[in-house]
């Protein structure tokens, strides 16, 4: 249930209400004036209750806190260097895959920053289909990422696998990004949840829209709502020519959902660098937030998936391409 209250309220009848709502017992969640209560589906209010209030819902997903039902304005995401979300704006994070040394990663932070990015992305901690991959450099990998993109300018996201690591990282990062195996992790989510920390949410190898939703719901119930939705390709009957299926459909169908803001991942949808500028036209189209790749200048050498990254001279041909394209759409609207 969503209880609209109106925009000048009684703070002390509401306070009762709330009150009363949460010895239920309930989950109630308020931001300004919307009052959200999962767990209940109807409420008789007192006179002076009902005089606070505008509107009430009574059906509602189960993803309620990310539902436009909710907060029909778009979330907007601010860092020192990058605002996500929000109408005509247009995103862009770059960076090798894995931090491989200090060197590698500050020279993929000026490659990356002079194509337009404003976030830095890399691994310090990788998740591995084989558990004798390279697994990442751990502290030392977020150290070197964060002085590179500072040096730079720029914001950083990087990958948190486990709760445990989730005090460590939110040193270095600015986005924390949950990577597709870890979409239904739910400690994770709820251990990112009761941080400050933006959180970048990968839609799972199998996911659902409404999996994915309802996993960003874990993370928002636990206080935190400044939350990117991450389209990066899902498992289906045929990846012979491209690692995932890219479900750019999926981008115009949670922003109507939603407001949070979509990313798009390319990179990981199709694992060929030949194909991640096609997609990556496509994903501006699709209207999405903002951009996520992966950049190498040796990416035959690359410690983690170099089939799919772009070297330097392709990225800021690709960038230039979709900053221009997000213009002209922009202009259509206008």
């Amino acid at each position: 249930m969503i209880i609209q209250l109106n925009q000048t309220v009684n703070e002390e009848i509401v306070a009762t209400l709330l009150k009363r709502l949460a010895a239920t017992p309930a989950t109630v969640i308020r931001i300004g004036t919307h009052v959200a209560v999962p767990e209940v589906n109807q409420v008789t209010l007192m006179a002076d209750e009902a005089a606070q209030v505008a509107e009430i819902i009574e059906k509602t997903p189960a993803a309620v806190l990310g539902s436009r039902l909710f907060q029909p304005e778009d979330t907007i995401i601010k860092l020192p260097h990058s605002t996500i979300g929000g109408k005509g704006g247009f995103t862009m994070m770059a960076g090798p895959c894995s931090v491989e040394s200090e060197e590698h990663v500050r020279r993929m932070a000026k490659v990356a920053k002079e194509g337009g990015a404003t976030l830095l992305r890399g691994g310090a901690y990788k998740p591995r289909t084989s558990p004798y991959s390279f697994q990442g450099l751990g502290e030392d990998g977020l150290k070197y990422l964060r002085a590179a993109a500072d040096e730079n300018g720029m914001d950083v996201i990087t990958e948190v696998m486990d709760e445990t690591h989730v005090d460590l990282i939110a040193k270095y990062t600015d986005v924390f990004q949950i990577g597709a195996r870890n979409m239904q992790n739910f400690s994770l989510l709820k251990a990112v949840g009761k941080t400050k920390v933006p959180v970048a949410l990968k839609r799972g190898l199998a996911g659902t829209i409404d999996d994915l939703l309802n996993a960003s719901e874990y993370i928002a119930a636990g206080g935190n709502h400044q939350i990117m939705l991450l389209e990066r390709g899902i498992r289906t009957f045929d990846n012979k020519y491209t690692r995932n299926t890219f479900d750019l459909a999926a981008v115009p169908v949670l922003q109507k959902l939603t407001h949070y803001p979509v990313i798009v991942d390319p990179s990981h949808a199709v694992g060929e660098w030949d194909l991640v500028t096609p997609m990556a036209h496509a994903g501006v189209a699709s209207g999405a937030s903002g951009m996520i790749v992966e950049i190498h200048d040796d990416p035959e050498h690359a410690f983690s998936d170099g089939p799919q990254a772009l070297k330097p001279k392709t990225y800021l041909k690709m960038t230039k391409e979709v900053f221009e394209l997000k213009e002209l759409m922009n202009s259509w609207e206008a």
